[in-house]
């Protein structure tokens, strides 16, 4: 059934999602990676598509950024169009010196300081897992593609760390937690994953990191991930 933002009807979209946040790079999934896919969602610019992946169905479709926007579009999914597996790949940033740019990491879960469960549930919890079996059907298929994971939690952030005027006070506040990345989105969908009993987890590519002065360009972030995307897809079958 449509929803206030997604348009398609529920045979429309796959029980496996992939789930992208910029909707350029749901677009280019599909164009390079899809048979016989077709867009089955465009309301706001956030492109859906649903296509065959090695004969089996999937749907790439955008989340936007930050936590609300996965929150809507994650629980839209779930709810409503009987979503079963929810893959998020996405970039990320790093202030764990052994985590270098470029690096692909697989969440086993993700902190966060948001008000989303206490708004959303009257439940307070600044950590939630992802799917382990999810996970572990990752690692054995990046073991024989030969594509390399770091494997830990993550930080979820309800803003770009970077942008902070105290990047060490922020840092701070996850002193005591051991956590590869730094992104803003995989705690709402592991959140709501956990509440539905399905299967989420999120695959994403270093793009910054504090220290590497270096930095991925958008049109790198948007076409220069495959190794993340195309084992994210073979994960699904």
């Amino acid at each position: 059934m449509p929803t206030p933002h997604i348009e398609a009807k529920e045979e429309d979209i796959a029980s496996i999602v992939l789930l992208p946040g910029d909707p350029l790079r749901a677009k280019y999934i599909a164009e390079h990676y899809l048979n016989n896919y077709r867009i089955v969602n465009k309301v706001r610019n956030m492109y859906f598509y649903t296509g065959y992946y090695k004969g089996k169905k999937v749907t790439i479709a955008s989340s936007g950024m930050g936590i609300p926007s996965m929150g809507i579009y994650a629980y839209e999914l779930i709810k409503y169009y009987n979503v079963k597996k929810i893959i998020r790949i996405g970039t990320c940033g790093s202030f764990n010196k052994d985590v270098k740019l470029q690096d692909l990491l697989l969440s086993t879960g993700a902190y966060s300081y948001s008000y989303f469960t206490k708004l959303l549930d009257d439940v307070d919890k600044d950590y939630v897992d992802s799917s382990k079996k999810l996970n572990e059907i990752i690692e054995e298929k990046s073991n024989k593609l030969n594509i390399p994971v770091k494997v830990g939690k993550i930080i979820t952030s309800d803003v770009f760390d970077l942008y902070c005027d105290d990047i060490d006070k922020f840092r701070s506040n996850y002193k005591d937690k051991t956590c590869l990345g730094v992104e803003m989105e995989s705690f709402a969908l592991f959140y709501l994953a956990n509440k539905f009993k399905i299967e989420a987890t999120t695959l994403s590519t270093v793009v910054d990191s504090l220290y590497d002065k270096r930095s991925l360009s958008s049109e790198e972030r948007q076409t220069g991930l495959n190794n993340m995307i195309e084992l994210a897809l073979e994960s699904i079958i």
